[in-house]
């Protein structure tokens, strides 16, 4: 595709000289590039609007194309160059934003998208349940007009196999009760809400004392040091997987120069991780009041909330509470926007996040500058995964000795494990940091599931690395799986039997990171293809293999490529017997 300018250009009558052209220049009689269509404009802009006479914001591009992306099925190429003109921007740009993110599909030539799309998710608690196969039956039985797909981690890995029909998730999915909800899709139909029961809206939170917190905090009645040591003193710690103190964080930012900005983290992409989602589900106020709370304290103007597109009820409830706590604010609000997500795991790394608030590729950044100083926009950004926030109104009201008190084997706090596989009763568990594995399964998940005994478990998502059963005793928490390989990351912990196998899991893995992969850096985007493609061997080149960790772990840009090594050490290191012995 041709790019256009990202100017306007005046336009002159043909055969008279531009002002300041030179005597023998032609001037322009159009814009350089390929036009937009009258008619492309006129359906863009009852899509997306009349353009503002400001224009249209560049950091609402992908907005604008979710939007398209919505109404089409797909992204047809006139209107993806009819909203280049639109928002001044060149075509090769909205392409490369487009064809960057898996949810949209750029339509060539007129061709219509598929009425339906039907993701099954092949990461690895799935696979264990089946998915393979419930992906070829559905291939096999659905007819014209729905695509059917392999897609990565959905967020319910503990109610797996899962599928996706349009935007409705399916639990437990089975190829009758999908093609029944693909039906009703092709047939005009509206698939139901999901609605957790128990949900707790503005008033029934307002009643439980919910906000007198915030307002508080907004009125000065705290003092903003003493909150951020009592963050400290409770240990909490950021808890989307990298784990930095949140008390520390909120100091860094705060310590920078007005206007700071806010991004919370909801994309949870880590296969095997669903506790944002389950919280969020049953209590979103708690997480929002935490966001006011480190808003006032750390002195944030404008908050953007990124959450992931395969969470589409999460964003209706979202949506429905944010506008009731602003229409009945119980203290000053700082502006907030909710952000929508278009399928890419690697815009869960913080930078990459930021890049895709902002309308672009989620590529991640190079560093320094970190985001604490040079983030949205170039201003001092505070960033926090969901669950980090969903304590602080917990931490401060009881104290940090209550969230410290908990732990076991000499670690403080709790932690939110999110549960998968061979357990008898999967799920998000809340448990002491510092639990065990074997704990974790005999005291939470009712024991192993019914034919399975404890054969290796992943303890922190894809990332993680994998552990042999003879390991189940190490205490689960920061800093305390390092010297075997391994972190605790977003605690998701995949349970697999003596009916699996560790190289199926990190093959698994691979290629969930090689489909991840947005490709910026060399080590990350080729070491992740060739690895996938080595570890299908019976027998593994560990030499190979061992060579290609190495690079990506030292060379890549971010912790995508950094962490894809795990699983394959982690194999050649506890499993070597599964690919031809030891080295």
């Amino acid at each position: 595709m041709h790019s256009s300018v990202t100017r306007t250009i005046p336009i002159t009558p043909v055969g008279t000289a531009a002002a300041g052209a030179r005597p023998h220049q032609r001037a322009r009689d159009r814009l350089k590039g390929r036009q937009a269509t009258p008619e492309a404009l006129q359906a863009l802009r009852v899509l997306i609007g009349v353009r503002p006479a400001e224009g249209h914001r560049r950091d609402l591009l992908i907005e604008h194309l979710h939007t398209v992306n919505d109404a089409h099925h797909g992204l047809p190429e006139a209107l993806l160059v009819a909203l280049a003109q639109e928002m001044n921007l060149p075509v090769a740009e909205v392409y490369e934003v487009a064809s960057f993110y898996h949810h949209f599909e750029v339509l060539r030539g007129g061709e219509p998208g598929s009425a339906v799309t039907v993701r099954v998710c092949d990461s690895l608690s799935c696979s264990l349940a089946g998915s393979a196969d419930l992906l070829q039956r559905l291939r096999a039985r659905l007819g014209e007009g729905v695509r059917v797909q392999a897609a990565p981690c959905l967020g319910r890995c503990a109610q797996a196999p899962v599928a996706q029909v349009a935007q409705a998730a399916v639990p437990h999915a089975d190829e009758a009760v999908v093609e029944a909800l693909a039906h009703r899709v092709l047939a005009g139909e509206s698939l139901p809400r999901e609605r957790v029961p128990g949900f707790t809206d503005l008033a029934a939170y307002r009643a439980g004392g919910g906000y007198r917190l915030a307002t508080a905090v907004a009125q000065g009645a705290h003092d903003p040091e003493a909150l951020i040591q009592t963050l400290e003193h409770a240990g909490l710690r950021g808890l989307g997987g990298a784990g930095f103190p949140a008390g520390r964080k909120w100091r860094i930012v705060r310590g920078f120069a007005a206007p700071r900005l806010m991004a919370v983290n909801i994309d949870e992409g880590e296969p095997g991780t669903f506790k944002d989602r389950h919280y969020l589900e049953r209590d979103p106020h708690r997480f929002l009041e935490g966001v006011l709370v480190a808003a006032a304290v750390v002195g944030i103007d404008k908050v953007y909330i990124y959450l992931r597109d395969e969470y589409h009820d999460c964003r209706a409830l979202l949506q429905e509470q944010i506008a009731a706590l602003q229409a009945d604010p119980p203290c000053p609000l700082p502006a907030i926007e909710l952000r929508r997500g278009a399928g890419a795991y690697i815009c869960g790394e913080e930078s990459a996040m930021i890049e895709s608030i902002e309308g672009k590729r989620g590529e991640p950044r190079l560093r320094p500058p970190y985001i604490a100083e040079v983030g949205l926009f170039g201003r001092p950004t505070l960033e926090h995964n969901f669950e980090t926030l969903y304590w602080v109104r917990e931490i401060i009201e009881r104290g940090a000795d209550w969230f410290a008190s908990h732990g076991r084997h000499g670690r403080k706090g709790l932690r939110s494990f999110s549960v998968s596989g061979r357990v008898r009763e999967p799920g998000v568990k809340l448990a002491p940091a510092g639990i065990t594995l074997r704990e974790l399964i005999d005291e939470f998940c009712g024991g192993m599931a019914e034919g399975h005994t404890l054969y290796a478990y992943l303890p922190g998502g894809a990332s993680g690395g994998i552990l042999p059963a003879h390991m189940a005793d190490i205490p689960l928490d920061f800093d305390t799986l390092q010297p075997h390989g391994c972190f605790i990351g977003s605690a998701a912990v995949m349970v697999l039997s003596q009916h699996d196998r560790a190289r199926d899991a990190a093959l698994n893995v691979m290629r969930f990171f090689k489909h991840e992969s947005c490709g910026q850096c060399t080590p990350c985007r080729v070491g992740t293809d060739k690895a996938a493609s080595l570890m299908e061997a019976d027998v593994w080149d560990q030499g190979t293999l061992r060579d290609l960790g190495d690079v990506m772990g030292d060379a890549s840009i971010c912790g995508l490529g950094q962490a894809a090594p795990n699983p394959i050490r982690s194999v050649l290191k506890h499993f070597a017997h599964e690919v031809g012995g030891a080295a």
